[in-house]
């Protein structure tokens, strides 16, 4: 393995978490009897460069043809997304004669907002469900992988982007450096890029080892994204930070022969970057221990509910759950089944901890005395969702960052 962005072959081990089956690949009952294939899920840092990635075993096309994700089923993510187009109408300018592309556009959640504005749009997608999800709601939709041919017949066909947007895709692209030159392709040359992106510094810091699979092939820094943006002729010259997905990076980045200087604001993120020690080797090898922290206290709490007789299952099936579910060794002797609001995911088992995924009207049935939340970085809205609980007394089971523990009943955190 070589680093994908600067081809270095100085690879430091950061973080191993052994083999697992892609997160996504959820089992339908008849898959149950038959092998799944894992592949080895092992965080690595270029010693070079910084950035931090896991080696492409999978592709896109395995992960992402047929898809199981669809945003629309989180409240909070689709307000995200109309608060973020309102603030891009006003920082870009957008008007009816402008045009705004989205990669990855998954079911419409964002594009929504810009069309419902009468706003030109057009969303690229690969998922041919979820795509067809975002056409049923009028929001044009190309099925498509973004790169630089499609690029090319997209701006040929439809005119170069005014705003592109590139929410929670630019982890997901093995192609590092070609996918960076396809988004320069797409935007106009004084158009304006937005991505957003899982911030490393969180999940060092956090021990957020969930957020680790086999479709998030690299994770960034400021200084790593910065990097890699300058490989496809694009400057950062803004940064925000965002509490979603516990902790991400909104950049904006502009063609470079027309872009300003950075912002204060990417001095400053760039600044508690190195203060955190993500700017030097030895600043990630803190992960390893927060990690292994985390899986024993889990795994403790679970062992004395199985000891006191009580009904534990989990709330949501998101991809970031298979790896800790995974990673902990957690099966339904420790967690019964878990519930998800995407009925796509009914009826189907966990890629392999093949716990059994069941509609969360199942909960107010069984009133089980602990849920835990797979989803915990949307702690407010699940808290809020589950708020019926408190009729027999549950408890909600957050993990991370660290475990803690929402009494229902008493609506208080310990």
């Amino acid at each position: 393995m070589t680093c994908r962005l600067c081809g270095s072959a100085r690879l430091h081990s950061v973080l191993d978490l052994g083999a697992t089956p892609p997160c996504e690949k959820f089992l339908a009952a008849t898959e149950l009897d038959a092998p799944e294939a894992t592949y080895p899920l092992h965080l690595r840092l270029c010693q070079d460069c910084l950035l931090l990635q896991i080696p492409a075993l999978i592709t896109p096309e395995e992960t992402f043809t047929e898809y199981a994700y669809f945003s629309s089923f989180s409240d909070s993510w689709v307000d995200h997304a109309r608060r973020f187009v309102a603030d891009a109408t006003d920082r870009v300018g957008l008007n009816q004669d402008s045009f705004v592309v989205e990669v990855a556009s998954n079911d419409g959640y964002l594009l929504a907002h810009v069309a419902g504005a009468g706003i030109g749009c057009l969303g690229i997608e690969p998922s041919v469900n979820v795509g067809e999800a975002a056409r049923r709601r009028g929001v044009p939709t190309v099925t498509a992988f973004l790169d630089e041919q499609v690029a090319a017949d997209v701006r040929a066909r439809h005119g170069a982007a005014d705003l592109l947007v590139a929410n929670n895709v630019y982890a997901h692209v093995p192609d590092l450096t070609g996918f960076t030159r396809s988004l320069r392709t797409l935007l106009a040359d004084d158009g304006w890029l937005s991505i957003e992106v899982h911030h490393a510094l969180n999940l060092v810091a956090l021990g957020q080892f969930d957020t680790i699979y086999h479709e998030h092939f690299q994770y960034y820094t400021v200084l790593s994204a910065i990097r890699a943006l300058a490989a496809g002729g694009l400057a950062v010259v803004d940064v925000e930070m965002l509490p979603t997905h516990g902790g991400s990076l909104r950049l904006w980045a502009r063609p470079t022969e027309l872009a300003a200087a950075p912002s204060p604001r990417v001095a400053a993120a760039l600044a508690a970057e190195q203060d955190a020690g993500l700017h030097r080797v030895d600043g990630y090898l803190g992960l390893r221990p927060r990690t292994e922290t985390i899986r024993h206290d889990l795994l403790r709490y679970l062992l004395e509910c199985r000891a006191r007789g009580e009904r534990v299952v989990g709330y949501g099936a998101p991809g970031k759950g298979n790896t800790l579910l995974n990673y902990c060794g957690i099966r339904t002797d420790l967690l019964e089944y878990t519930v998800d609001r995407n009925p796509y995911k009914h009826g189907r088992f966990t890629p392999g901890t093949r716990i059994p995924i069941l509609d969360p009207a199942q909960l107010d049935k069984d009133r089980p005395d602990v849920i835990v939340v797979l989803p915990w970085n949307l702690e407010a809205e699940i808290t809020d969702q589950l708020g019926y609980t408190a009729e027999w007394g549950a408890r909600l089971v957050y993990p991370l960052p660290t475990l803690h523990v929402v009494d229902m009943t008493e609506g208080n955190r310990r």
